[in-house]
C-alpha cells in the first residue's frame, strides 16, 4: 500500500510518500511545496494545485495529516488551519481516507517517545527508510507522518483479521453444537 504523509504549513507544506509491503517500508518520494506573497488565496491555491499534482503523480492509496496545535498567536494558528484545510481537501478529492495524528502520537510511533526532538525523528525515519534523502525538515516530518499512518493501518488490518478469525471460529463452534 502506498501512503502519503502531509505536514501542513502555509509557507512550506511537506509531503512524503512511502510504500508498505507487509511490514516493510520503502521510500518513494518526498518534497516541499512553497507558497510566497501576501495574497492568502493565491498561496492556498498554489499549495492545493501542488498537492493535487503530487497525489496524481504518486497515486497513494491512503493519506495522513498532522493535527494542528494551537499557538499563542491566533492569526498564525488560523493561517496554519487554512493550510491544513488544503492538506485534508486534496487527498479527500482524490477519494482517499485521511488519517489525522497529533504530533506526539507521530513521535511516539516513529521514535518510541512522544516528546522526541526533530533530530531523533529524522534519525528514525532514516533508519526505517534506508538511503532516504530529505528535501528538508518539513518533508522529513511528512515521511514520519506517513510511517505513523502505515503502522496504524497495519495494526488495524491485523486486528481486523483477528476479529474475522474469532468470528469464523465462533461460527464453527456454533455449527458443531
Amino acid at each position: 500500500m502506498r501512503v502519503i504523509g502531509i505536514d501542513p504549513g502555509l509557507r512550506n507544506l511537506g509531503w512524503g510518500v512511502i510504500e508498505m509491503e507487509g511490514s516493510r517500508l520503502r521510500h518513494v518520494a518526498n518534497g516541499i511545496l512553497h507558497s510566497e506573497g501576501k495574497d492568502l488565496a493565491k498561496r492556498l491555491l498554489v499549495l492545493h494545485e501542488g498537492l493535487v499534482a503530487v497525489i496524481a503523480t504518486h497515486a497513494p492509496e491512503a493519506a495522513a495529516v498532522e493535527q494542528t496545535f494551537v499557538n499563542k498567536d491566533a492569526v498564525a494558528t488560523l493561517k496554519l488551519g487554512q493550510a491544513r484545510g488544503i492538506a485534508l481537501l486534496a487527498p479527500a478529492q482524490a477519494g482517499l481516507e485521511v488519517g489525522e495524528y497529533a504530533p506526539n502520537a507521530i513521535k511516539k510511533t516513529v521514535v518510541g517517545v512522544g516528546h522526541a526532538d526533530k533530530v531523533q525523528v529524522q534519525h528514525m525515519v532514516r533508519h526505517q527508510l534506508p538511503g532516504v534523502q530529505f528535501e528538508g525538515p518539513d518533508a522529513a516530518d511528512a515521511l514520519a507522518i506517513a510511517i505513523c499512518h502505515a503502522f496504524h493501518l497495519q495494526s488495524a488490518a491485523r486486528m481486523g483479521a483477528a476479529q474475522l478469525s474469532r468470528a469464523a471460529l465462533g461460527a464453527t463452534q456454533r455449527r458443531r453444537a
